[in-house]
């Protein structure tokens, strides 16, 4: 490997470089910052080109690359320090839970070239899906609707719909039932003996 030899002159960024120098600056101060609230992090998110759904929440401490590369969907949650790390589109569906420490990282490097050329692939989760806390979801994975991809897991394949994963690489453990999703709240089992905590991490707090 010959790092001297590394050249990303075919990367187009998407926006001037002035641009990506004022979101960097905006991002540190706003919206990475321990400011609590979501309603200017969505403003601010739209203003450099990213489409934001209604109700999204965006909590503290999340890192977005590129804006203008970020599409998210109704009412999905983002958590704390959420790293959304898209040198290629990444797109968000709605009712998702993003949860804390949660990296999407949509770039890599050809091992085989000479020259770490670099790759880059698009990464989808889909409606209902959830991505816990610590978890890495790599270039190209598709997160299909309603999956999960458990506490610390790593997606580096697609996730198939209404599942649950774990693991590194992330394995099918058992089905996900989509019935689940429309119980009224008062019939949730609280028994916690039976919590599965490995699968069921707390969501994100949607308070702000």
């Amino acid at each position: 490997m010959r790092l001297d030899q590394y050249d990303s002159s075919g990367f187009t960024r998407g926006r001037p470089l002035w641009v990506e120098a004022l979101w960097w600056l905006i991002q540190a101060c706003l919206v990475r910052s321990w400011i609590p609230g979501s309603p200017h992090r969505r403003f601010l998110l739209r203003l450099f080109g990213a489409q934001i759904g209604q109700g999204v929440i965006i909590k503290p401490g999340i890192r977005v690359k590129f804006p203008w590369l970020l599409q998210v969907g109704d009412h999905t949650w983002i958590g704390e320090d959420v790293w959304i790390d898209n040198l290629a589109p990444i797109k968000i569906g709605s009712h998702c839970c993003l949860s804390q420490g949660a990296y999407l990282c949509t770039g890599s490097h050809n091992w085989r070239s000479t020259a770490f050329d670099l790759i880059v692939r698009p990464i989808e989760i889909q409606d209902s899906a959830w991505v816990c806390a610590r978890t890495v979801v790599a270039p190209g994975v598709t997160i299909k609707e309603g999956a999960v991809l458990a506490l610390g897991g790593v997606a580096t394949t697609d996730l198939e719909a209404w599942g649950m994963y774990v693991g590194a690489p992330a394995k099918w453990v058992k089905a996900r039932s989509a019935k689940t999703q429309s119980r009224d709240h008062a019939a949730v089992r609280t028994d916690t003996s039976r919590r599965e905590s490995t699968l069921d991490p707390q969501p994100v707090d949607r308070s702000n």
